[in-house]
């Protein structure tokens, strides 16, 4: 009786991977049907969506300093981005402000791979989450890039 249980159940697996299979195969084409047919309405929200994030900025550069908890207590960064008058970074720099210990590390790893990462991003794009390992720094560092889109907000 145990082996007939094992074949109902290897049956049943096989039946649901088919079915899972079928319905993947079936999303498949009703996903190109909808995107050939809502190709207007793609181009539509493409426009809608350019027209409500096309912020322009004011080219320049631009600085900040953004703060951010520790277990140590709070650490801060001083940022300092160029922008172009789409938003694009064309350049970056992080500056360290730590007191020292592990925050200092973190900082200084950050600072050393944030430009692998956010030159020719466009600011209203960026939500940066971790750098080189260092995932505290971020808040700072957001927190000085949203200071640094309200000033150069044209």
């Amino acid at each position: 009786m145990t082996h007939l249980s094992r074949s109902k159940k290897l049956a049943m697996s096989g039946a649901a991977a088919v079915l899972m299979l079928t319905a993947a195969c079936g999303g498949g084409s009703d996903t190109e049907s909808e995107s050939t047919d809502s190709s207007s309405s793609d181009e539509t929200t493409e426009d809608a969506s350019s027209t409500e994030t096309a912020t322009t900025y004011t080219v320049g550069d631009y600085s900040a300093e953004g703060s951010y908890q520790t277990p140590g207590g709070t650490q801060s960064v001083e940022v300092e981005l160029s922008l172009e008058a789409d938003g694009t970074i064309t350049a970056v720099t992080v500056t360290p402000q730590a007191d020292g210990g592990n925050s200092e590390q973190f900082q200084t790893k950050f600072a050393g791979g944030i430009a692998d990462e956010v030159v020719g991003t466009k600011i209203d794009d960026l939500d940066v989450s971790k750098v080189s390992g260092s995932s505290l720094t971020s808040g700072g560092f957001n927190a000085a890039v949203d200071e640094i889109k309200a000033e150069a907000a044209a």
